[in-house]
């Protein structure tokens, strides 16, 4: 008998495990594939999840029902914010991850869930119809599914790299799934060749910590997931080290060695994250570069040596890290590797992460082209919810620039393509001061209800909160103060002049100088949380700049809010060029915002085509 399920995924990585939950938690009967059930919710590179820009998909995926804060939460062993000197539009949750504890979570997580079948094997092919997927093979196994997302990782024809050495495999001790990528290629995808890597591990009692610089956890990090409260776990310090002159000659002289550079790694590498090797080619003015020395958990002994990643021969890695401040005698466990594998073109996707080509095929994660547990927990997530959506004949889930990072990252992707490893970043996100961390429950509960995941019960937390908000705020705007003596004296005590005049609450707490705590003197009789009290300040110290970007977002609006119909034949608009044509029937751009962000579409080109919708929208009106 034929098993049958509407959701198949491969893959039980970051994207894999987010797209096989949201799918079985919008009761779906979903089957998730994995080589092995003990690497589910491995972490394959450094024990971390967060950072600059990836913070922020973290919080929106669990405001949208993901899993991946709350398990960080659980398992995190130091937690920091990062840019906490800067504005708030840039800070960003970083946390140290027990990495064994994480496995744990995750499988305990996968296990419990009701509607979700975890299936051990390796999915060999699709089963195709035509030009839809009907399932998937599954070893010797043929298995029916409405949908199926492909969440592969690294495994795609996956190749390890360590000096002129290398074997095929998706992962360290893991095979590769080969077939299954020469037949999305057969199919009409434009494969890709990405390399990533990872640095050596290396033994915790074998370091001398003496001259090296301690980095503690930041107790005032607040958690990833806006449903717990605190961290239960131990924290940990990470230290800091840095390579020197003496490292860098070592690394030159096995550049003859290095796969990068000896020509048998052709593929694009992680612009952002570069192997030390490149370092030492791309920036030779540099002195020293940091190396992070993080814990892989709380009952191993592993380090991770963040900043060294790299695929030089085991002898030139055991040189260069017995060369560095601290690691004279460090015992390695694992030495570090590079990692070529395939990935798709990720203008053949849809924004909802669906196949341009296969109908109900949907891919997430590096198979699209990123790199990152958070930016492929983000494309798992939405391709579940999607996937899921089709199956129920719901309109999918499309979140533009406006409304979140994971809009930003899913629009990147999709428009403009990436002929490198994408890495989220908050340069990236032209309205960051509007999606921030510390709003993104506000700014996504409505279409946290629309999905339909989280209980109505948080929906409704959500909502008192900024029915909270906007009573203070109202508070702040009508409490107006006098500058009496005793007003004059609580401001002098806190270094501020007041002039002769009447102030409202609202406007000074607009002044640098002046913070929210100082003003809940004046209002007493009303008592709100931390979390109102802060959302407020940030409101109104931003308010100007929030103002400005709202208006620049009503005008990215009109043009979103222009759709394109797939019927359109753009052959038949005479006044645009052959080639932006060819561009637009290749992308297939759902909205006239998308069509404007598309390289090479002229500003000319938007407005012809505007004039063309709205005619088609008067002829078919009459």
């Amino acid at each position: 008998m034929i098993r049958k399920f509407d959701v198949m995924v491969i893959g039980a990585g970051h994207a894999g495990i987010e797209a096989a939950l949201a799918c079985a938690r919008l009761k779906c009967k979903t089957a998730m594939v994995s080589f092995r059930f003990d690497t589910i919710g491995e972490m394959s590179c450094n024990p971390a999840i967060g950072g600059v820009g990836k913070g922020q998909l973290v919080k929106e995926i669990d405001c949208l029902g993901g899993e991946i804060a709350k398990a960080a939460d659980a398992c995190a062993i130091q937690m920091r914010t990062l840019n906490a000197s800067k504005g708030q539009a840039v800070r960003s949750t970083r946390a140290q991850i027990d990495m064994q504890k994480y496995k744990d979570y995750m499988q305990d997580v996968v296990i419990k869930e009701k509607n979700l079948t975890t299936i051990i094997g390796e999915a060999k092919e699709l089963i195709l119809f035509k030009n839809q997927v009907k399932g998937v093979v599954v070893g010797s196994e043929k298995i029916s599914a409405k949908t199926v997302i492909i969440a592969a990782g690294t495994f795609l024809n996956g190749v390890i790299h360590v000096g002129l050495k290398h074997h095929s495999a998706g992962r360290i001790n893991e095979p590769p799934s080969i077939k299954l990528s020469q037949q999305l290629k057969k199919s009409g995808f434009n494969i890709l060749r990405f390399k990533t890597g990872t640095c050596a591990r290396i033994d915790k009692n074998s370091i001398d910590y003496s001259n090296l610089i301690e980095q503690k956890t930041d107790p005032l990090t607040c958690p990833f997931s806006f449903q717990v409260k605190r961290n239960p776990l131990k924290k940990v310090s990470c230290f800091i080290t840095y390579t020197n002159k003496k490292t860098h000659r070592i690394i030159r002289s096995y550049l003859k060695e290095s796969p990068l550079y000896s020509g048998k790694i052709k593929a694009t590498g992680v612009r952002y994250c570069p192997s030390i090797e490149d370092k030492i080619v791309k920036f030779p003015q540099k002195q020293r570069h940091q190396v992070f020395l993080e814990p892989q958990g709380l009952m191993t002994d592993w380090v991770y040596c963040n900043g060294i990643s790299t695929s030089l021969p085991e002898k030139a890695q055991d040189k260069m890290i017995h060369s560095i401040e601290g690691l004279e005698n460090a015992k390695i466990f694992r030495y570090g590797y590079g990692i070529e594998h395939d990935a798709i073109d990720s203008t053949q996707l849809y924004p909802t992460l669906e196949s341009k080509i296969i109908n109900n095929l949907y891919l997430a994660g590096q198979v699209d082209g990123t790199t990152g547990y958070e930016e492929a927990a983000a494309l798992g997530f939405i391709a579940g919810v999607n996937a899921s959506r089709k199956i129920k004949k719901k309109k999918p889930i499309v979140l533009d620039r406006t409304q979140g990072y994971i809009g930003v990252l899913i629009d990147d992707l999709v428009t403009k393509g990436t002929n490198e490893p994408y890495r989220m970043f908050t340069s990236r996100v032209e309205y960051r001061l509007l999606l921030r961390e510390d709003n993104a429950d506000l700014r996504l509960n409505n279409l946290s209800r629309e999905i339909g995941i989280l209980p109505k019960s948080h929906i409704t937390k959500v909502e008192k909160k900024q029915k909270n908000i906007n009573k203070l705020k109202n508070i702040l705007n009508k409490t107006i103060i006098k500058p009496d003596k005793k007003t004059v004296d609580i401001f002098k005590k806190l270094g501020i002049s007041l002039a002769n005049k009447n102030y409202k609450l609202f406007d000074l707490l607009k002044r640098p100088q002046v913070d929210i705590n100082m003003l809940t003197c004046f209002i007493k009789s009303y008592k709100f949380d931390k979390d109102i009290l802060n959302q407020v300040e940030i409101d109104i110290k931003y308010d100007g700049f929030i103002k400005r970007q709202l208006a620049e977002v009503q005008r990215f609006k009109h043009l979103e809010n222009i759709r394109i119909t797939d019927r359109i034949d753009y052959d038949s608009i005479p006044a645009i060029s052959r080639e932006i044509k060819e561009k637009l029937k290749k992308f297939e751009p759902l909205n006239l915002g998308q069509a404007s962000r598309i390289s090479g579409v002229t500003p000319a080109a938007v407005s012809i085509l505007m004039v063309y919708l709205k005619k088609l929208r008067s002829e078919k009106r009459n």
